[in-house]
């Protein structure tokens, strides 16, 4: 790039920019300059870096973010001869450390997402020099076959015509060169071969070519050599090591080839080496940071996919184990230590999980975050094992670990999932533990369950349900049936709850215990629910204007914990109201005792304000949150609605004598403070007089109708049934 161009690049970046770029390459020259092969000085060196530094920044702050740029860098890297380990190394190190500090100011992106993104790029500029590097490996070793070639032929004439000649090729040439007889003795070796071997010439002379032999070697190498001596081939090539002197290991790329005399006749074989150590050392390398943690360093999520693949296709006579753990409340060590502390505390995590899976076929892998696997592998595995290994797992967690000076009790939930290979892919195996695990979690944590097919089959139809909910909405998918309110005096229609159903494309009709929780959890309750008291205040309105002469006075729409809590609900009541011209005395929201419980005056605000407006509020479910009676003269409730569960006694003849005392004393209460009282699950006529006797206002349930279309309510002869 230049001068001028990153002159003009430089004005378009923000403040200070340029200058924290500057800080940043002259941080990393100073890293990788003593490792690199180069006839620059350290500050052109630097130079050199700046542009690359430039195209990190704008890499890690790009919308849609990409990681060819990070890759490019790794290229230019082996372009410009930092092909040492290290080199790659210290910049890995440099830009996870530096990189975002020193660009990453400014950005409209989360600090966290920046330094995922600055992880993903160190990945990519670790895969582009690999890449560069292989295809310069490649390059060089097209070159070297042509010289081998060459030397070859070379030799051959040489041998033929002139020692002199020969040794002028066999001295001089870069990589290693021997000469042995047919029998394996090794005749002579130039001066590279010598240093490959550690210098001392005497060592490789006078030794046999099969002494060479290593417990690495691929099982076709001897073979191939044992057909190139008798004459079958003339030249074979592999990848082979041998021991140094001082034990270490040599690693080369290895040609050998069958000199013949002029007649034809095999006399000689010839072997050419390339010292390829460093370059196998730095392909191992990247290999285990490929497939390794980096923080805990334990095996990651693809080395762990290869294991569990690995072992789920070992045929039938393989069984496997798996643990899937997730910490409990980590997120509260994150946001109240720091990740900082996270970080450390995952590492003693990891350290603790590696000591419980020491045995042959088991291994530990985090997934990412506090995510973590373990397997157990072999013929014998039962159920019983992988429920040990998940007890040695919790018990390894149970002592505390100490962070900056507290003892910090970490919990954990695990999901069990044991089988025979064949039966089931890594996906369903991962899946199965994995909601297996959340349900440890819900039943409290600390724990471990084992996986169950039919809880799976749920867990799968709840999810199914949470992704189409939205689409449901917009499709149309939901109704409203209405259940009257029946005045107990004179069986008279009082009013009518609204209640959704779910017409679901493959599942049915579905209730609202099936889907209602599932909306509460991703926050579509709120416009579900807004939709539901559009469509219930129409159709009372509806009401009021065909039927005249009588029907529902008021309309009931149930209202969630979550649409309590949204700071438009006074805003959207009234809007629908007054859209709809419906008096606000026509309308009861019922509200459960549970949402209520310890409610501060910031939730009760709203349902003051609605109150005042003349919108009656009902606390449905009474009973069933252990609330205090006396909390009741707080709450801006007109109505209790009394949970079937007081009434079940009621429903024959004599009624239970307790249960009547105690819906007597509700319904005293109730009206000492001037509420009125609804009793829900009326099934029988008996059930329907002994709640009329002790002075109940309204009732429900199936006695009189069950809940229906909107038409139906005024056909039913609602006061035969009193």
């Amino acid at each position: 790039m230049s001068t001028s161009a990153q002159a003009s690049g430089s004005r378009l970046e923000p403040d200070g920019l340029e200058d924290r770029l500057q800080r940043f390459a002259t941080i990393w020259s100073r890293a990788i300059f003593p490792v690199t092969a180069t006839s620059m000085t350290r500050t052109e060196f630097e130079q050199h870096l700046l542009p690359l530094a430039r195209t990190l920044s704008t890499a890690l702050r790009a919308r849609p973010f990409d990681v060819a740029p990070a890759q490019a860098v790794g290229g230019a890297l082996v372009a410009a001869h930092c092909t040492d380990p290290d080199a790659l190394s210290r910049t890995l190190g440099v830009v996870d450390s530096y990189l975002v500090l020193y660009c990453g100011t400014g950005a409209d992106t989360p600090a966290d997402d920046l330094r995922a993104r600055c992880a993903r790029l160190q990945h990519a500029l670790a895969a582009g020099f690999a890449r560069a590097l292989r295809e310069r490996t490649l390059s060089e070793q097209e070159a070297i076959a042509r010289s081998a070639l060459a030397a070859r032929a070379f030799a051959e004439q040489a041998l033929h015509a002139t020692e002199a000649r020969f040794r002028a090729v066999f001295e001089d040439a870069a990589i290693g060169i021997g000469i042995a007889d047919l029998e394996g003795n090794v005749l002579d070796v130039n001066g590279a071969l010598t240093r490959m071997f550690g210098g001392l010439e005497q060592i490789v002379r006078g030794r046999k070519v099969t002494d060479w032999g290593h417990p690495e070697d691929a099982p076709h190498v001897w073979k191939l050599y044992g057909e190139l001596v008798r004459g079958e081939r003339d030249h074979f090539r592999v990848e082979k090591p041998f021991y140094r002197s001082d034990g270490t290991v040599l690693w080369t790329n290895l040609t050998v080839s069958l000199l013949r005399d002029p007649e034809g006749r095999p006399q000689y074989q010839l072997a050419l080496m390339e010292d390829t150590t460093e370059r196998r050392l730095l392909n191992l390398r990247l290999r285990y940071e490929a497939t390794h943690d980096a923080l805990t360093g334990l095996p990651n999520r693809s080395l762990f996919s290869e294991r569990l693949e690995k072992a789920l296709a070992a045929g039938e006579d393989t069984r496997f184990g798996l643990c899937y753990l997730d910490l409990d409340g980590f997120k509260a060590i994150n946001d109240s230590l720091g990740h900082a502390a996270g970080d450390r505390l995952l590492v003693e995590v990891a350290d603790r999980l590696q000591s419980c899976a020491t045995a042959p076929g088991e291994m530990v892998a985090r997934l990412g975050g506090d995510e973590f696997v373990a397997l157990t592998t072999g013929p014998d595995v039962t159920e019983r094992d992988a429920e040990e290994l998940a007890g040695r797992i919790l018990a390894a967690l149970s002592t505390p670990i100490s962070l900056d000076g507290r003892e910090i009790t970490v919990r954990g939930s695990i999901g069990i999932v044991e089988g025979r290979a064949g039966e089931r892919g890594p996906a369903d195996v991962l899946r199965s533990a994995d909601i297996t695990m959340y349900r440890a979690k819900s039943a409290g944590g600390n724990r471990y369950e084992r996986a169950d097919p039919e809880a799976d089959a749920r867990a799968i139809t709840r999810h199914g349900l949470t992704t189409a909910l939205p689409a449901a909405l917009d499709r149309g998918e939901f109704f409203i049936e209405y259940q009257p309110l029946v005045h107990l005096g004179d069986g008279t229609v009082h009013g009518a709850e609204a209640l959704v159903r779910w017409c679901h494309p493959q599942h049915g009709v579905l209730g609202p215990d099936r889907f209602i929780p599932l909306a509460e959890h991703t926050g579509l309750i709120v416009p579900l629910g807004r939709w539901v008291l559009e469509e219930a205040v129409r159709q009372a309105r509806f009401w009021k204007h065909r039927h005249a002469d009588g029907g529902p006075l008021r309309i009931n729409v149930n209202l969630s914990p979550t649409q309590l809590h949204h700071p438009g609900l006074v805003a959207d009541i009234t809007d629908v109201l007054d859209r709809s011209g419906l008096a606000p005395g026509a309308l009861c929201l019922e509200v459960t005792e549970s949402a209520l419980i310890g409610a501060d005056e910031d939730l009760l605000k709203p349902l003051r304000q609605l109150a005042e407006m003349g919108v009656d509020i009902a606390l449905d479910d009474f009973g069933t949150g252990y609330s205090n009676l006396a909390n009741l003269r707080r709450l801006p409730v007109s109505v209790l609605k009394l949970d079937r569960s007081f009434t079940r006694g009621m429903q024959q003849h004599p009624a239970d004598p307790v249960d009547m005392k105690i819906v007597e004393g509700i319904v005293s209460l109730a009206h000492s403070l001037e509420l009125a009282v609804t009793v829900e699950g009326v099934e029988t006529a008996a059930q329907a007089e002994q709640l009329r006797a002790i002075g109940c206002d309204t009732a429900q349930g199936w006695y009189y109708a069950r809940p229906g279309a909107p038409d139906r309510i005024h056909s039913l002869l609602l006061a035969d049934a009193v």
